[in-house]
């Protein structure tokens, strides 16, 4: 069995609904990547998500929904007193636009306690966090994280998933983000955010950039544009089909894209293969609202539960 453990902050959403009403859901960029893994993914993968939570009900609800879609949560840490970031989408200007709450999130604790992450991450074969992983926790805590993944000895994916208002700086953010380069493995990055931070003029030196970092698979996500893959045996670029029907929701496309990316590899697909899949999975994300195929997902266990 290959053993994924995720690691970053799942977070509260509230999504509009007719009426001026909201909906509350459950999301964030690491837990829909661990969300799509687990629905892509057959029983000879197990797949973990690491954070922390805080013992108010919002928070048991959460576990609750991440334990029901089939996602462990043995390694989410529940924190006396605390409670977990939220987050609320809006319309703005003809497009979805967000409001964060997150700064005395739980999950910025999530690397506080070393012996848990050594349990956390023992017998770990791939581990999968973002840049805002990164960007919530302490410049200590991030040290802390990074030792116990180098002993774990698993393999490291990363997405930089940059959001600026996130850091203290271009300069950190930049720091910060190249250190994990080069410490990770595969690289599944954004053309356009690494291109406003790094002034990379194509996704070509936004591969080749991370190539000298050290990475050995580089992934770069272009929006409707090919997305391109490089490694030492080459390079190659996948275009999406041409979408039949509007885009409904942009939410999530890209986590949705980098799982079935990965899950597609762990199977043993070749990289024009594993591309070709990850556009479908995202595009099927771009025809739903919400990041998460939960409908599709709950219908799937349903069917797999045994009747009494």
């Amino acid at each position: 069995m290959t053993r994924i453990v995720v690691i970053g902050e799942c977070m509260v959403e509230m999504a509009p609904v007719d009426g001026g009403l909201y909906r509350m859901g459950f999301a964030g960029d690491t837990f829909n990547m661990a969300w799509h893994l687990r629905y892509l993914l057959g029983p000879a993968h197990s797949v973990d998500y690491l954070s922390a939570v805080g013992d108010d009900s919002t928070s048991q609800a959460m576990l609750d929904f991440i334990q029901s879609q089939g996602v462990g949560i043995a390694h989410i840490r529940q924190i006396s007193g605390a409670s977990p970031g939220l987050y609320l989408i809006r319309q703005e200007n003809g497009d979805r636009a967000f409001n964060y709450w997150r700064e005395t999130s739980a999950a910025r604790q999530l690397a506080d306690d070393p012996a848990a992450l050594a349990r956390a991450l023992q017998g770990a074969d791939l581990v999968c966090l973002s840049g805002i992983t990164l960007a919530i926790l302490s410049p200590t805590a991030r040290e802390t994280l990074w030792s116990a993944i180098a002993a774990s000895g698993a393999q490291v994916a990363f997405d930089p998933n940059i959001r600026p208002k996130l850091w203290s700086s271009q300069e950190d953010c930049r720091a910060v983000l190249t250190d994990a380069a080069m410490r990770s493995d595969v690289i599944l990055p954004s053309f356009d955010d690494d291109a406003a931070l790094f002034g990379d003029a194509t996704p070509q030196a936004t591969v080749a950039r991370y190539t000298r970092l050290g990475a050995g698979e580089v992934v770069v996500k272009d929006a409707a544009r090919p997305a391109l893959y490089s490694s030492s045996k080459g390079t190659l670029g996948v275009a999406a089909k041409r979408l039949a029907v509007p885009v409904v929701d942009a939410t999530g496309a890209g986590d949705a894209f980098n799982a079935a990316w990965l899950a597609a590899r762990l199977e043993g697909a070749a990289p024009k293969e594993a591309l070709i899949a990850a556009h479908k999975h995202a595009a099927r994300v771009l025809q739903v609202p919400g990041a998460l195929l939960v409908v599709e997902r709950c219908a799937s266990l349903a069917k797999s539960t045994p009747k009494a």
